[in-house]
């Protein structure tokens, strides 16, 4: 891959998240900066229109490739070290590309939020991708990074603090300000189509070992009704995205060869407060979730819609993930983002994700991994350093 042209296509670089990729690498990584990248997309005439918009440098490469055109995939990820797709729902509009990236040796990142895609992948590619070279990895947006670093990081804690990893760690929401994203949507939208029209997949989208093949853990729970959180003296509610950061954070165990034990259990839920009133709030957000679910709301943004900059710099969200020894000893950390979690920090996260790969862990070897289990401590120091990420120890 040395004679390649790039080092990192940003591909569907007209939609609403991959123009905000697209601008992050024109602002941070100027000429001079030593990153040669590209944009790609569909229509030439809105990929011009978008590198003006953008301001990035009137000389950016523009490549025209299409999802449906396997032909024109192929170009694309023959010109360059890395892709960055930002097209989905992936179970959509992905398959071609990873196929192609794991041919040719090229390494691929998106944000993926899709398990039962993503298992699909697995088994069809990963062979290929160790063959060629290429690294392929999912989710590298806030469905998983902040989530799996946060566990890895807890966990790197306990294990200064007691002596060992645990076997329990537990996520907590204590704080989100901003949307998800319009794919997430659209990609939840998705498997439940494909669920519907096959049933047999009902008990993989259940299963929170999905993403660990040849594995099964112990059972975990399943955190879709409210429940009262004894250790923090808080009712909690389900969290829309623990269906696919809990499978992430398996993976990610599975992949560093169990650094949590084989017994690991895992859950996240979102805070909502203490008596009466944050049991009536944890209802609330059932509530809320089933609407959406059903599609009564019609809230969200639409797929290539997002919010406003204003509403992107002013969101943030504050996770608290807490490590529990057999003994009842606990070790508590917080993983915060500046910036909307679907957009503004996902952005930030993808971009340093490539930058991370391709310059301070090369030697991650070839397959398809998770972020945190691929580039674990250096990863994090990359986030601090430039996405707005903060990592603390909080006892």
């Amino acid at each position: 891959m040395s004679s390649s042209k790039f080092d990192i296509i940003v591909y569907g670089a007209t939609g609403f998240t991959g123009q905000l990729v697209a601008e992050y690498l024109a602002a941070h990584y100027k000429a001079g900066s030593g990153l040669k990248w590209a944009m790609a997309g569909r229509s030439k005439d809105k990929l011009a229109a978008v590198r003006d918009a953008i301001g990035a440098p009137a000389d950016t490469a523009l490549i025209v490739a299409d999802g449906g055109d396997p032909a024109s995939l192929k170009a694309m990820v023959d010109q360059t070290k890395l892709i960055i797709t930002t097209v989905g729902p992936y179970q959509l509009y992905g398959s071609d590309l990873v196929a192609a990236c794991a041919a040719s040796g090229t390494d691929y990142l998106d944000l993926c939020g899709e398990p039962l895609w993503m298992r699909k992948m697995i088994d069809a590619h990963e062979a290929a991708a160790k063959a060629s070279g290429a690294r392929i990895l999912f989710s590298c947006g806030f469905d998983s990074i902040p989530f799996e670093l946060g566990v890895y990081f807890v966990q790197q804690a306990a294990k200064q603090a007691l002596g060992a990893t645990v076997s329990r760690v537990k996520t907590r929401v204590r704080d989100m300000k901003g949307t998800f994203s319009g794919g997430t949507a659209a990609s939840a939208r998705a498997t439940f189509a494909a669920v519907a029209s096959d049933l047999s997949l009902v008990s993989m989208v259940q299963d929170p070992f999905v993403l660990t093949p040849g594995f099964d853990g112990p059972k975990q729970p399943r955190g879709n009704k409210p429940v009262m959180d004894e250790d923090l003296g808080s009712w909690t509610a389900p969290f829309v995205m623990a269906s696919i950061n809990t499978r992430n954070v398996h993976r990610s165990n599975m992949l560093m060869d169990f650094p949590y034990g084989k017994d690991f259990v895992y859950d996240e839920m979102i805070l909502t407060g203490p008596g009466e009133q944050g049991e009536a709030n944890a209802r609330k957000v059932v509530a809320a979730v089933n609407a959406e679910r059903m599609g009564a709301s019609g809230g969200g943004p639409k797929p290539g819609e997002g919010p406003s900059k204003e509403e992107q710099e002013n969101g943030m969200y504050d996770l608290l993930f807490v490590a529990i020894a057999p003994d009842g000893r606990q070790v508590r950390a917080a993983v915060k983002g500046d910036r909307d979690p679907g957009y503004g920090s996902t952005s930030k996260m993808i971009a340093e994700c490539a930058i991370c790969l391709l310059r301070d862990a090369p030697d991650v070897p070839a397959g398809i991994w998770t972020p945190g289990a691929a580039m674990g401590d250096k990863l994090i120091k990359r986030l601090v350093d430039h996405a707005g990420l903060t990592f603390t120890v909080e006892n």
